[in-house]
């Protein structure tokens, strides 16, 4: 008869790691975005990267490096942001590649929004500001998706999903719980009981999404910056478990 003992430890470990939340931490971290991105979408995004990028990827490396994050991802925010276009004005008064506010520029001292580089520091700074916010118990790369969640609907907005999704038996500090509480807020019902109240909840959880596979892409086209400490790895486990110190930004490699 055959030997179904090793069948039969599979089965026990997928049962596991099903009951135990595991499994579904694990499709969220690699395949959680991948729906995102049509063929129109990733023929257009190739087509920037082929047409924009190279103006605007030393800038990308530059203040990266100097706030310690991975470029290719500052690069995904500038596109989800403006597809890279350095004039780009919104109905709301953002504006920029990386569409600051008035505000947020002021803050951090950026003069001329329309200015590519100081647009693109400007979104570093901020970026990393915001990330910083993000509890540093929270392992990466909930974290990094996290803060992108935040650069997008604010900080305050992802605290009350936070704070909902632990008051409704989740885990606050998974990106997986998360992402289905940021919609409630649009829902009366669930935004009353909030401290900030009404927000477009959607669209952080959009927002987040789209950077995963614009980087996937990136991270894809372009080679691995190869300065350790700072940069990712190709491969998804070296890159996860490269970040000891919470600098890097995770890479879903495709």
């Amino acid at each position: 008869s055959k030997d179904s003992s090793l069948v039969q430890k599979a089965e026990a470990f997928f049962t596991k790691i099903k009951q135990d939340g595991t499994l579904l931490q694990l499709q969220e971290r690699y395949y959680g975005h991948l729906d995102q991105l049509n063929y129109v979408g990733a023929r257009t995004f190739i087509h920037h990267i082929n047409k924009r990028l190279s103006r605007y990827e030393d800038r990308f490396k530059i203040e990266a490096e100097v706030q310690q994050l991975d470029w290719r991802l500052l690069a995904a925010i500038g596109y989800q942001e403006s597809h890279w276009r350095p004039n780009a004005v919104s109905p709301t008064g953002v504006r920029g590649l990386m569409m600051l506010t008035r505000v947020t520029a002021k803050e951090l001292g950026i003069k001329n929004r329309l200015d590519p580089n100081s647009s693109i520091k400007g979104g570093a700074k901020y970026f990393a500001k915001i990330r910083k916010r993000i509890p540093k118990r929270i392992t990466e790369p909930d974290r990094t998706w996290m803060a992108l969640a935040s650069y997008n609907v604010g900080f305050g907005h992802l605290e009350d999903a936070r704070i909902l999704a632990q008051q409704d038996g989740k885990d606050p500090d998974q990106w997986l719980n998360v992402k289905e509480y940021l919609p409630l807020l649009e829902i009366k019902k669930w935004y009353k009981k909030t401290k900030h109240g009404y927000a477009r909840g959607k669209e952080p959880v959009h927002y987040v999404q789209n950077i995963r596979r614009y980087y996937d892409v990136l991270a894809w086209m372009k080679h691995p910056q190869e300065k350790e400490g700072v940069i990712a790895s190709k491969t998804p486990e070296e890159t996860y478990n490269a970040d000891t110190e919470g600098n890097l930004m995770p890479s879903d490699v495709m």
